[in-house]
């Protein structure tokens, strides 16, 4: 299991290389106290994952003899594109059919080699194990290796900063890498709650299992949060650092995202939006005073989607 000082080390490797990205207070409708955002939106190739892929290439020496691949929904594989394109690295990505035609041109816009095949996330990391098994490409992982948590960690470390009084973090869940990475920083400081969309409910239905299990994934928000299963690293975590978790309908979601770009002018995907879902529709009920913050963690949609 990662620890702080495994997110101290990765922050110190990467955070010349990434954005700090900054928070601001809202009035969301339904609550009554203002609500921290972190615009992790902002940060570079449009999501968190940044974060994660420069902690895990950074310095890879194998990395620059045989390039790096991965698969990913669109983030994970935006991220490692643009990593791969300042680190001067040869990189493949494998994307499923699902992903956003916005994600796809992102990753392309990067320099690397894009393989959009497989019906699911799933099956594009079975296409893109095959390829590291033929040319001993590097693999980084969207979210079940240590390198991506504790990268992905550098937020908590990085919010922790620039909001020392935090009683509750909502953290949007994929396959577990970001609120792995965030939960450990945090440990029992600060609650976590994870929210998903009811169509992509990896971290939901392992907590009821006491085990990761496969579920079936579909909805608006599935190109960025739907792993069939949850990470077991970021399981491992959960059981003990992830307070409560709870399910948003894609409705909400999508609600969400517009009151974002309405209301602030900020552009994000629906996994960017789905924290939000959950306090806008009182899934997540703070409590009096309760000091929340809501993690947007990612901006790779199409603008046209804003158009008013």
């Amino acid at each position: 299991m990662i620890t702080q000082t495994d997110i101290e080390l990765a922050h110190a490797r990467i955070s010349s290389r990434i954005c700090r990205t900054p928070t601001m207070q809202v009035a969301v409708p339904g609550v009554d106290q203002p609500v921290t955002l972190k615009l992790e939106c902002f940060q570079h190739s449009g999501s968190f994952k940044a974060r994660g892929a420069f902690n895990s290439l950074i310095g890879n020496e194998a990395a620059k003899a045989s390039g790096v691949a991965a698969a990913s929904g669109g983030n994970h594989g935006a991220a490692v594109a643009y990593v791969a394109q300042v680190l001067e690295l040869e990189a493949h990505i494998f994307v499923p059919s699902i992903s956003a035609p916005a994600k796809v041109a992102r990753i392309r816009s990067y320099g690397a080699e894009v393989i959009q095949d497989g019906a699911n996330y799933a099956e594009a990391l079975a296409l893109c194990d095959a390829h590291i098994a033929r040319t001993g490409a590097v693999s980084v992982h969207a979210y079940n290796a240590d390198p991506t948590l504790a990268g992905q960690g550098t937020l908590g470390l990085e919010l922790e900063d620039q909001c020392p009084d935090l009683d509750t973090v909502l953290v949007a869940v994929g396959g577990g890498g970001l609120i792995g990475g965030v939960a450990a920083w945090y440990g029992k400081r600060t609650r976590i709650v994870s929210v998903e969309p009811e169509t992509c409910t990896a971290l939901h239905a392992a907590r009821a299992a006491g085990k990761p299990v496969k579920v079936d994934v579909s909805g608006i928000a599935a190109d960025s949060l739907g792993a069939s299963e949850i990470g077991k690293l970021a399981f491992e975590i959960a059981k003990t650092h992830v307070d409560d978790s709870v399910l948003v309908t894609d409705e909400a979601i999508a609600d969400a995202q517009m009151w974002l770009w309405h209301n602030h002018r900020i552009m994000t995907e629906p996994g960017g939006a789905t924290v939000l879902a959950a306090l806008m529709r009182g899934i997540y009920r703070p409590k009096d005073n309760e000091k929340i913050c809501a993690v947007i963690c990612g901006a790779n949609v199409d603008p046209a989607k804003f158009a008013v």
